[in-house]
């Protein structure tokens, strides 16, 4: 028979962070079932007791249990409770790649829906002593999908001369650093990536199907050619339940 575990005698501080504090508890509790304190198969306190522990309301309590619930991580049953159907490493299928040769694939089973193609604009995130700024630049804004879920928006400033060179429909089916290698005569010099974590904005949580909050990762690419000039661009955002970094240390 299956058993509650125990409360923890954890006080939790909520107003250190600008989230809302179901999104707080909500990482709180994803921790405890990717820990294995809360592990598979068991049930997890109830509300009444999750409330007393973490000194909250029971309606946070249950926006909370919301979210872990569509992530799959937990079900609840009438008049039997909830139990931990999932972890949160198990649905880890997007892997943000460290290196110029990760770029180049996109997952497998992934459509790219495009948003904006082809539009003249200028490049507002460049970063300071980077490169040389082309003359003109074109903006494509795409979203991935996967299982008929968003996954990935990307937005990328392409040098307009290097656009001429790209067929259309690229843009449908490759990764923005693998169109950038196929361009003929186009040799890539220098290309960098910045990671950093953020939270859905009301825009992003629309397009990533993501509840206000929810956690994800934004990726800035810059890529430069052998005379010096950027030409790509890119800013991205991930969901953060489903990325995942790995870096090679050795």
């Amino acid at each position: 028979m299956a058993t509650k575990q125990s409360k923890s005698n954890t006080v939790i501080d909520f107003s250190r962070s600008a989230a809302a504090r179901y999104v707080q508890l909500a990482s709180l509790f994803r921790r405890r079932v990717e820990s294995g304190q809360w592990p598979v198969g068991r049930q997890i306190p109830t509300v009444d007791e999750l409330a007393e522990e973490c000194n909250v309301a029971r309606a946070t309590v249950r926006q909370a249990l919301d979210l872990l619930e569509a992530e799959k991580l937990i079900a609840r049953y009438r008049a039997k409770g909830t139990f931990v159907i999932g972890k949160p490493q198990e649905q880890f299928w997007c892997e943000v790649a460290s290196n110029w040769d990760g770029q180049l694939l996109a997952p497998k089973g992934v459509s790219i829906e495009i948003l904006s193609a082809g539009e003249k604009r200028v490049p507002t995130t460049v970063g300071p002593n980077i490169g040389r700024i082309a003359d003109s630049y074109q903006y494509w804004k795409r979203r991935h999908w996967r299982n008929d879920q968003p996954y990935y928006l990307g937005e990328a400033y392409i040098d307009e001369q290097i656009c001429k060179r790209i067929p259309p429909k690229a843009f449908k089916t490759k990764t923005s650093m693998r169109i950038l290698r196929e361009v003929p005569g186009l040799e890539i010099a220098e290309a960098h990536q910045t990671l950093t974590l953020g939270s859905a904005d009301p825009e992003i949580a629309e397009l990533l199907q993501l509840p206000l909050n929810a956690p994800v990762a934004h990726v800035h690419r810059v890529a430069i050619d052998k005379d010096g000039t950027i030409v790509f661009v890119g800013d991205g955002i991930y969901r953060g339940d489903v990325v995942r970094l790995d870096i090679k240390l050795k």
